[in-house]
């Protein structure tokens, strides 16, 4: 209990820290988001307005910069994001709710196939070494060190054209309206194929390379010899002994990898232009939508900080050498 409660003072601690970092650093980025606004209406604002957007989008002149933060950190507790630049006047936390189911659906599903599938290969290439799973590995190696983005941007250069059943860019068909229906859902999955694949191949392959790597290493111990010395199966020794002992790091590789599901393939939704978290940040990133920008920080940096907290909490009840003892 004492560890736990130690990691989870680390966390608040962390997440203060991040939350503060969220709130300075895209100020620090050149140019001024309100005056891009105001270009986009040409000029048509008076200078009463102007001084009004500065005023609600928190960026008043007069305040200091520690009033601000203190501001800040009053809209965070009471669940307001601030309007987004880009969007105005829709709030941030709108446009974080569209978006997010997109992200989740996408790369938590790949995520979890990619995870299970590769643990089992890799289970397979390292319990029958010298097999023909072992002529995987050169590609397996090759695969997992090349980026989402680059085989995304392949698979749309061979894959997408005019005739083909796969799309290059978007979410859905020109169009339709998000609904749960016929004619939407098949559309939406459509679009999701390509991104979904490059994020599965690239993935998976890191997967098998670490699980079997870790069978190997367990294959030698001495639990393992005297398993076979007691005339267990083949399949048991590898499943019940080598596998579950192999397992651990993967375990918390994948509590870990949950926690990157929002921001981690930022990059192929910028390429596919699919309307995740990550496409929305980098829409705000073009505009210097300060609240935008915070809002997304803030949902990778909880994700990530409970994606961890998750991972030594699994690893805590999976390998009891981890227990510290009053």
């Amino acid at each position: 209990m004492k560890y736990l409660l130690q990691r989870i003072a680390f966390y608040l601690f962390t997440a203060w820290a991040a939350i503060t970092l969220n709130f300075f650093i895209p100020r620090l980025v050149p140019g001024d988001p309100v005056q891009a606004l105001i270009a986009k209406f040409q000029g048509q604002l008076s200078t009463q307005a102007t001084q009004s957007l500065y005023v609600l989008f928190g960026l008043d002149k007069d305040k200091s910069v520690w009033q601000e933060y203190l501001d800040y950190w009053g809209q965070l507790f009471h669940g307001d994001l601030g309007l987004s630049f880009t969007f105005f006047p829709t709030p941030v936390s709108e446009i974080i709710s569209d978006s997010l189911p997109w992200t989740l659906l996408l790369v938590g599903i790949t995520t979890i196939i990619s995870f299970f599938l590769g643990t089992g290969l890799g289970v397979l290439a390292g319990w029958r070494r010298g097999s023909w799973t072992d002529g995987l590995l050169p590609v397996t190696t090759f695969l997992s060190s090349v980026p989402y983005f680059w085989l995304g941007i392949i698979a749309i250069y061979l894959l997408t054209g005019p005739d083909s059943f796969f799309p290059s860019s978007g979410g859905f068909d020109n169009g339709l309206v998000p609904a749960f229906d016929q004619y939407f859902i098949p559309s939406a999955i459509r679009h999701s194929v390509l991104p979904a694949l490059t994020i599965l191949i690239s993935s998976v392959s890191g997967w098998i390379l670490s699980m079997r790597n870790m069978m190997v290493t367990v294959s030698s111990e001495d639990y393992i010899t005297v398993a076979h010395a007691k005339g267990l199966s083949d399949r048991r020794v590898a499943m019940s002994y080598a596998a579950r002992n192999a397992l651990l790091p993967n375990v918390s590789g994948f509590a870990l990898s949950l926690g990157f599901i929002v921001g981690g393939t930022l990059l192929v939704e910028i390429v596919f232009s699919y309307p995740g978290i990550g496409f929305q940040l980098f829409q705000a990133l073009g505009a210097q939508d300060y609240p935008l920008m915070q809002g997304v920080f803030l949902i990778i940096t909880i994700s990530v900080l409970v994606a961890n907290l998750i991972a030594d909490v699994a690893y805590l009840l999976l390998d009891p050498r981890t227990r510290k003892e009053g």
